[in-house]
Parts: structure tokens; C-alpha cells; sequence
């Protein structure tokens, strides 16, 4: 049973931390930060760099810094895990799975780089969401849908196995 649980896990981390680094490495060999390129009226792609946690908070400039976010990280994504192989459904276990997933890609962001890859650019009426990446919308989908889930809003639970 833990097995089957461990390879579920598997299947959705993997693929969100594949698809975010191979969209973050086309980023950062297609575009120049500061340059723009728009997408949608509402969309553009942008290349940033996040030296901080989400959004830019408390920024890590120093080695100290970077190593502190690291081992937090890596520490959250190792209790992700555990939570998620032990989660008593399955909607629980695949968000934990994309959040550790979306964890996990900007964690080695961080390990290869000291900072993050950001270039998903969303604005409206001259206003700006910060520049985030694929890792990022993995994290907000679980745990939108772990909240959605926990009140037990949507799709009739199902007992992990």
C-alpha cells in the first residue's frame, strides 16, 4: 500500500518539477531580463529572478541567506512528502504532490542558482502580479485545492490507497 502511494506521488511530483524546469531553462535561454514580450492583453512573459521566498518576501542576498531558504525548504518538502504518502485520500495526497512538486522545482532553482526563474508576467489596468514560474502555480493549485478539499467543497472524497 505505502508503495502504491509512493509511486502516486512520483507521478505528479515528477512531471510538475520536469515541466517547470525545462519552462524555466527556455526562459532563461530565450529571453533578456527586462525585456517584455507580450502573450495576451493581460500576459506577458518576463524574465526575473526571485531571491527571496514567494513573491519576493524576505529577500536572501547573502550565502547565509540562500542556504537558510534551502534547508527550509527542503525541509517543508520532506514533511510534504511524508504527508502526502500518508494522506487518507486521494484529493489530499495529488495537492500535496503538486505543492511538493512546485516546492521541489524552485527548490533547485535555488540550490543550482542562489535564486529563483521568474518570467509568467499577469497584469491588468497598469497593475502587476509579481513575475512567477510554473513551480509557483503548481503550489497555488494544491493548495487551493487542499482548502477546497478539507471543507468539503467539490467531488465526493475517496479513500487513498
Amino acid at each position: 500500500m505505502v508503495a502504491k502511494r509512493i509511486r502516486r506521488l512520483l507521478e505528479v511530483t515528477v512531471p510538475v518539477v520536469m515541466i517547470d524546469q525545462v519552462s524555466k531553462g527556455l526562459a532563461r535561454a530565450s529571453l533578456m531580463p527586462g525585456e517584455v514580450h507580450e502573450l495576451l492583453p493581460f500576459a506577458n512573459l518576463r524574465l526575473g529572478f526571485n531571491r527571496g521566498i514567494s513573491f519576493g518576501f524576505l529577500p536572501a542576498d547573502e550565502a547565509s541567506g540562500v542556504l537558510l531558504l534551502i534547508g527550509i525548504t527542503a525541509l517543508i518538502s520532506l514533511g510534504m512528502a511524508v504527508w502526502s504518502v500518508m494522506a487518507q485520500t486521494w484529493q489530499e495526497a495529488t495537492a500535496l504532490a503538486l505543492i511538493l512538486g512546485g516546492a521541489l522545482g524552485n527548490l533547485i532553482d535555488r540550490v543550482r542558482d542562489g535564486m529563483v526563474t521568474d518570467f509568467i508576467d499577469l497584469h491588468a489596468a497598469g497593475y502587476h502580479w509579481p513575475t512567477f514560474n510554473g513551480a509557483d502555480i503548481a503550489i497555488t493549485l494544491g493548495a487551493v485545492w487542499l482548502v477546497v478539499d478539507s471543507l468539503g467543497i467539490g467531488v465526493r472524497r475517496r479513500e487513498a490507497s
